[in-house]
């Protein structure tokens, strides 16, 4: 369980530079209420991005991008609309759900791959 967290540590912090690096601002690190947790809340061009991240010990990034459920993709949503509430944002606002999949491989080399507005409401 130790291993699987620091994994998952270093995949967040790998995707907030990268995040940087793309010109986002981070507004918040592993927001949480009730409705689940956004591990990263950023801003980039007068939108508000939701990120999860999803890391793995693999060779290419598809299993972290699968891992991503229906339930975890209702779980994500309901956080996104439950932080535009307790942040007072209209959420006519321009926002979306991104996901950042990274993939570490066995020499320590992060693969990042970033989808945009991830998910077809």
């Amino acid at each position: 369980m130790r291993q699987t967290k620091e994994i998952g540590q270093r995949g967040e912090r790998l995707a907030r530079a990268y995040l940087r690096r793309q010109g986002y601002a981070i507004l918040h690190s592993n927001w949480s209420c009730l409705d689940g947790e956004l591990d990263i809340v950023a801003r980039r061009a007068g939108s508000l991005v939701f990120v999860e991240v999803k890391t793995r010990r693999a060779t290419n990034t598809e299993a972290a991008l699968a891992s991503i459920n229906p339930k975890k993709r209702q779980r994500l949503l309901n956080a996104a609309y439950r932080y535009l509430h307790e942040n007072g944002i209209n959420p006519e606002n321009p926002w979306r759900i991104d996901v950042i999949a990274i993939a570490l491989a066995a020499d320590g080399a992060a693969t990042i791959a970033h989808v945009e507005d991830a998910f077809d409401w």
